[in-house]
C-alpha cells in the first residue's frame, strides 16, 4: 500500500514538473557615448554661495551616477560636508549628563521656526521619550517627566523670506494647557 501512494504522487509530480526548465539569458550592449566636453569638477563645500550651487553636474552618458553626481539641494549640502568632515546638520545629541534648569537650559540649536526635543530624563534613559515642541515664540520648554528645561537658540535667517512677520495671514497659534501655566513655572 505505500508503494501504491509514492508511485501516484510520483507520478503527480511528473506531470505538473516541466520538462524542459527556461534559463535566463544575458546579452552585452554596447553604448557608443559621445564624450561630453562639460566639466563635471566637484564644488567643495567653501564654493558654495546659492541654491544653484547645490546642483549636481550628472553622470557622463552610458554610465551610472555616483551620489555626488546626482545629489541636489540639502542632500547634496550634507554630502559636500561629509566630504569635508563638517557636520552641517550638527547631528550630535544633546547634552543628558544634567538636568537642565532655568537658570542653565541645555541649549538646542535651530534653523527652523520650530524644533522638536527628546527628553529621555537625567540620567539618561531614566523615563520613557517626551517630546517637547518649542518654537521661536516659546524657545523654552520643560519636561512635565524630569523637569529639566530645554531652550531652543535660533541661528537661522531673521526674516520669514517672503516680506511680512510672523503674521502668517491671520494665523494665531491654538491656545495649549502650556497657555495657562505661569510662565516662572514652564
Amino acid at each position: 500500500m505505500f508503494l501504491q501512494r509514492s508511485a501516484i504522487a510520483v507520478a503527480r509530480r511528473a506531470a505538473v514538473a516541466p520538462v524542459v526548465r527556461r534559463s535566463f539569458a544575458t546579452s552585452i550592449v554596447r553604448f557608443d557615448a559621445v564624450p561630453s566636453n562639460t566639466s563635471t569638477k566637484v564644488k567643495g563645500l567653501s564654493e558654495i554661495k546659492t541654491s544653484a550651487d547645490l546642483l549636481g553636474p550628472g553622470a557622463k552618458p552610458g554610465t551610472v551616477p555616483t551620489d555626488v553626481e546626482q545629489s541636489t539641494g540639502l542632500e547634496r549640502l550634507e554630502i559636500m560636508g561629509k566630504m569635508e568632515g563638517v557636520d552641517v546638520f550638527d547631528m550630535r545629541p544633546l547634552d543628558a549628563s544634567r538636568l537642565g534648569t532655568m537658570a542653565d537650559p541645555i541649549r538646542v540649536r535651530s534653523a527652523g521656526e520650530e524644533q522638536y526635543v527628546g527628553c529621555t530624563g537625567s540620567p539618561a534613559d531614566s523615563h520613557v521619550v517626551n517630546w517637547l515642541g518649542m518654537s521661536r515664540e516659546r524657545p523654552i520648554e520643560r519636561c512635565p517627566e524630569c523637569g529639566s528645561v530645554y531652550k531652543m537658540e535660533y541661528v537661522g535667517p531673521q526674516d520669514d523670506g517672503h516680506g511680512h512677520g510672523h503674521d502668517h495671514h491671520g494665523y494665531e497659534e491654538p491656545k495649549t494647557f502650556a497657555d495657562f501655566v505661569k510662565p516662572e513655572y514652564r
